[in-house]
This record gives C-alpha cells, sequence and structure tokens, in this order.
C-alpha cells in the first residue's frame, strides 16, 4: 500500500509532496489510497487529547483515480504514550509482510472475527444496524470488518454505483458518527468496551477483486491479473475482460490499452494486440486488483 502512495507522491507537486510524505511517516498512511475517509477515537480517560486536521488540495494527475472528493480530510486524535513522547494511538496493521487474501478483513473484504475479541460480533450486528439505517439508498454495503485485542474496529465500506467503489467524505463521515455514537450507547450497558476505537474507510486502490463475482461490476476497467499459465508458471498483465462463463468456469481477457501493453510510448496497441485473447479458468487466476496508470 505504501509504495502505491509513493509512486504518487512522486507524480504530486512540491506542496502535495510535503503532506502526502508526512501522512506516509504515520500509521495513517493506508488509508490516503482512496481518498475518502474518516476516523474517530474515544477521549482517553486522564489522557492529553489533541486533535488535528490535514486539507489537501491534489491536482489532477494526483488524484486522477483515488479522489471522489475535492479536498481530502484527515481527522485523529494524539495521545501522550506513558514516556511522555506523543503517538498518533492507531496500531498498524500487519499489511507489509503478509499478502492480502480474498476475506482477510482489509483489501481482500470480508468479515474478521478475532477468537481474542469477545465483542467483535456484537460491533458488527451494530456495524450492520446502522448501515441500513443511515443510508438512503442500498448502493452502501460493508466491504470489510475486523477488530483487533487493543480495542480497534476497522471497517471498510463500499459503494456499488461508484466506479471505484469508494463513498464520498461525506456519506462515510455520517456513518462513522452514527456508527460511534451507537457504540457509546451499548457501552454504557457494559455489553462491549467503552474506549473503543473506530476506523472508517473505502476499499482501497489496491483491493481485490472476486472471481467470478466482481468481474461483471469492474467489465470496462482495466485490471492486473495475477494468473498461471499452461505451464504452471506464474505470470501478470494488465487486461479488460472479454467474456465470461460461469458454466465451464471460463474467463477470456485481452489487452488493456495502456502504456505498459503498448509496443511504442504513445501509440495505440497493434492489430494483432488488439485481436489477442487469454483463456483462462478461474482455477488458473489467482489474484485480480483494479490497475491505476499514471
Amino acid at each position: 500500500m505504501k509504495k502505491s502512495l509513493w509512486k504518487l507522491c512522486q507524480r504530486a507537486s512540491v506542496r502535495e509532496r510535503i503532506l502526502a510524505t508526512a501522512a506516509i511517516s504515520s500509521s495513517i498512511a493506508r488509508t490516503l489510497d482512496c481518498g475518502a475517509f474518516a476516523k474517530s477515537t474515544p477521549r482517553a480517560e486522564g489522557g492529553l487529547v489533541n486533535t488535528h486536521q490535514i486539507h489537501f488540495q491534489p491536482t489532477i494527475q494526483f488524484a486522477r483515480h483515488f479522489f471522489s472528493t475535492p479536498w481530502l480530510k484527515i481527522g485523529a486524535q494524539k495521545r501522550l504514550s506513558g514516556n511522555g513522547d506523543s503517538d498518533d494511538g492507531w496500531e498498524e496493521e500487519d499489511d507489509e509482510t503478509t499478502e492480502s487474501q480474498i476475506g482477510d478483513g482489509a483489501d481482500g473484504g470480508g468479515i474478521v472475527l478475532n477468537e481474542d475479541v469477545p465483542w467483535g460480533r456484537r460491533t458488527l450486528s451494530i456495524a450492520q444496524e446502522v448501515l441500513s439505517q443511515s443510508t438512503d439508498d442500498a448502493d452502501i454495503v460493508l466491504f470489510a470488518f475486523k477488530t483487533s485485542p487493543r480495542g480497534f474496529i476497522y471497517l471498510r465500506l463500499d459503494k456499488l454505483t461508484e466506479r471505484y467503489g469508494c463513498p464520498t467524505m461525506e456519506e462515510l463521515e455520517a456513518f462513522s458518527r452514527l456508527y460511534k455514537t451507537q457504540l457509546e450507547k451499548v457501552g454504557e450497558s457494559g455489553e462491549i468496551p467503552k474506549d473503543l476505537a473506530v476506523e472508517v474507510s473505502s476499499p482501497g486502490a489496491e483491493r481485490l477483486l472476486k472471481v467470478p463475482e466482481d468481474l461483471h461490476r469492474f467489465k470496462e476497467m482495466p485490471v492486473r491479473v495475477v494468473y498461471v499459465d499452461e505451464d504452471s508458471l506464474q505470470k501478470d498483465g494488465v487486461f479488460l475482460l472479454d467474456s465470461i462463463d460461469n458454466e465451464s468456469e471460463l474467463s477470456v481477457w485481452r489487452l488493456a490499452n495502456v502504456r505498459e501493453n503498448s509496443q511504442r510510448k504513445g501509440k495505440a496497441l497493434s492489430r494483432k494486440q488488439k485481436d489477442w485473447r487469454l483463456s483462462l479458468s478461474f482455477q488458473a487466476v489467482k489474484r485480480v486488483t483494479l490497475y491505476l496508470e499514471f
């Protein structure tokens, strides 16, 4: 995730690079990646809390595929650690050493209920209740949910009618506000802890697509496909879905008209490239992600 963000920083203006680099150095770097984000943390009892915000004005190149709103707002709360040092109070997810998998509660979506978190199932049901009550349309769904023994709740909301699946900043903030309020009410009864921290975001640019469930939804968009060929060699390429047959579990791909596939820089695909097709069984497709070109 951070590698993708560094690539974006290289395309940004000097002012943008300073802001983005500052974000990369903290634990909230991963939330920049789809451009819509809301975070809330509880006020630490007896602790010093300082709330800060970053307002970010991206150029067209930097915002091209990531931002559905004209600015990015990051809200976080800093606490004083035991030795007096200030930190943002947020833990790092282990996303640098572990490859994302379908159903991992992060880029792979899905629900992950940690056995060491007895309150996880209840906070999930509260999220589902709030989501059903707070959205006017049924186009926003829960993409990913997971909890941490340290009292963190991570949610990602997917907007089915948006090209990249990103809800607006206002939609994320509205859900986050209602969810936090409901958690506090239930926490008063002792059913769940009172001091839970919540992070609400949209699916990242590195979200994994399910095969075959998500292929029709993103059919018109270039995707990077990691697959195993007839010689059992792992390969990858940037393709567009040409056709899919659920009964035979077969997908057919064609080259996407992107720079990576061009024989000459700035030129369109050749006739031979346009006519080329790759047939893959569902089992041969190991990983599919959205392709972002800068």
